[in-house]
C-alpha cells in the first residue's frame, strides 16, 4: 500500500467528521470519466477520484494534527464566483439527506455551498425527498422539519426560492396549505410517469408552481455505495464506520447565455456515534 493510502486511513481513523467537495467538474480535466452512464455513477467516480487526488496531497503538518473534521477537495478545480460576475450567474442546487433524521443538515449544507462557491446566498434549493423506511409513505410529517429549516434560511437571505421533488399532488397541496414560505417548484421524475399528471399539473398551474424533470435515481447515494467507494480508495480503513449525512449538487449558469459555468458535488460524512 502506498504511503499516500497509509497517511489517509491514519487521518481518517482519528476524524469525526469528513466534507468531502468535488470543486468544479468541468475543471477536472484527465480526472473526468468521459461519459459516466448514470447519475449515481458519476457520483460514485467522483467520490473516489477526490479521496485519491486528496490522498495524493497530504502534507505531513496534517497528519501530525489529526484534525477532528477533515477537508477532502480537488485543490485545483476549485471555484469560487467572481462577486463582479454574481448577478449574472444562477446558482441552484439540489439536497439529498441520506444517513441524518437531523433538519439541522439542511442549514449545514447550505452553508458549506455559500462557502465554497463564495457566495452569500443560493438562487434555488430543491430538496429530494428525506429518506423513509421502506413500505412507509412520504407525509407531511415528513417534510416538515426539513422544510421549517429551508424557511428560516429563506428568512435570513441564504436563499432566494425553494422547491421539492417527486411530490404528488395530494402531498404538494398539503405542504403549500401548511408552508409559510411556498415552494415554487416540484421536480417530477419522467421515468416514473411518462406525462405529468393533469391534477398535478392544474395545482401547479393554479398556484403558480414550476413542474420541473429530473432523471436521478430514488436513492442517489446509499450508505453502502458511500463506504465502497471510501473502501476503494482508501483500502486500510473501517469504512463501515464512516455514514453519508447529505449530499449537495450545484450547479451555476450564465443566465443571459444558459450555459452551464460550473457543477459540482459536496457532501458531509461522519463517523458512528461522534
Amino acid at each position: 500500500m502506498g504511503t499516500d493510502s497509509r497517511a489517509a486511513g491514519a487521518l481518517l481513523a482519528r476524524a469525526r467528521t469528513l466534507h468531502l467537495q468535488t470543486g468544479n467538474l468541468l475543471n477536472w480535466g484527465r480526472l473526468r470519466k468521459k461519459c459516466p452512464s448514470t447519475h449515481s455513477e458519476e457520483l460514485r467516480d467522483c467520490i473516489q477520484k477526490t479521496l485519491n487526488e486528496w490522498s495524493s496531497q497530504i502534507s505531513p503538518d496534517l497528519v501530525r494534527e489529526f484534525p477532528d473534521v477533515l477537508e477532502c477537495t480537488v485543490s485545483h478545480a476549485v471555484e469560487k464566483i467572481n462577486p463582479d460576475e454574481r448577478e449574472e450567474m444562477k446558482v441552484s442546487a439540489k439536497l439529498f439527506i441520506v444517513g441524518s433524521n437531523s433538519s439541522s443538515s439542511t442549514r449545514s449544507a447550505v452553508d458549506m455551498a455559500c462557502s465554497v462557491l463564495g457566495v452569500a446566498q443560493l438562487d434555488s434549493v430543491i430538496i429530494a425527498s428525506p429518506p423513509i423506511e421502506d413500505g412507509v409513505n412520504l407525509s407531511l410529517e415528513h417534510l416538515q422539519p426539513y422544510w421549517e429549516e429551508l424557511e428560516n434560511l429563506v428568512q435570513n437571505k441564504k436563499i432566494v426560492a425553494i422547491g421539492t421533488s417527486d411530490l404528488d399532488k395530494t402531498q404538494l397541496e398539503q405542504l403549500y396549505q401548511w408552508a409559510q414560505v411556498k415552494p415554487n417548484s416540484n421536480q417530477v421524475n419522467l421515468a416514473s410517469c411518462c406525462v405529468m399528471p393533469p391534477d398535478l399539473t392544474a395545482f401547479a398551474k393554479q398556484f403558480d408552481i414550476q413542474l420541473l424533470t429530473h432523471n436521478d435515481p430514488k436513492e442517489l447515494l446509499s450508505e453502502a455505495s458511500f463506504q465502497e467507494a471510501l473502501q476503494e480508495s482508501i483500502p486500510d480503513i473501517e469504512a463501515q464506520e464512516w455514514v453519508p449525512l447529505w449530499l449537495l449538487r450545484y450547479s451555476v449558469i450564465v443566465k443571459s447565455r444558459g450555459i452551464i459555468k460550473s457543477k459540482g458535488y459536496i457532501l458531509q460524512a461522519k463517523r458512528r456515534g461522534s
